[in-house]
């Protein structure tokens, strides 16, 4: 229940601060997609179940909120923590070259996604200019905030994992 809890706080802290103090940061228009970040993390630490229930939910707010089309994002979303959580056995806590390669391999494919859906299919073709003009920018973006938002989500889910752990063992003795 404490997991339910803290995941939900992160959730909905990294979606008020995706929309509201990051667009006031916003470079050139463009603001780094936290959720993302929160989903790929969830998924790799916790695996694929635990990354698709993250995704879903983190989707879910994005539909309600900003989507044209509800489930798009969530469905999207849900994708992109279970095939992090493929990677789940790979990971390893103290090294961050994984985390940022699978994290910034997860927005460009989201932002692709989008694209064709949001755009291609509306007869908008420029994808060059989708490119430079957001998912690239985005991408950087995303990437110098995942090196400190990464590290947080790390030590919540190494402490959360330790509750649960002195938890199972005084239950068990």
């Amino acid at each position: 229940m404490r997991r339910v809890i803290v995941l939900f706080l992160i959730i909905t802290a990294c979606f008020l601060l995706q929309t509201t103090v990051f667009q006031s940061l916003a470079i050139a228009g463009i603001s780094p997609n936290l959720l993302i970040v929160v989903v790929s993390s969830f998924g790799m630490m916790r695996g694929r179940k635990e990354g698709l229930l993250v995704g879903f939910f983190c989707g879910l707010l994005m539909d309600i909120f900003f989507g044209f089309y509800l489930g798009v994002y969530a469905l999207l979303y849900m994708y992109v923590g279970f095939v992090n959580g493929f990677v789940q056995k790979r990971f390893y806590p103290d090294d961050l070259k994984l985390p940022m390669v699978m994290i910034g391999a997860s927005d460009i494919a989201q932002n692709l996604v989008v694209y064709v859906v949001m755009f291609l299919l509306r007869g908008r073709f420029d994808f060059l200019y989708y490119l430079r003009a957001i998912i690239m920018p985005e991408f950087v973006y995303t990437m110098v905030v995942t090196i400190f938002l990464y590290l947080i989500l790390l030590k919540i889910n190494q402490g959360l994992e330790s509750y649960e752990r002195r938890r199972a063992k005084k239950f068990d003795a």
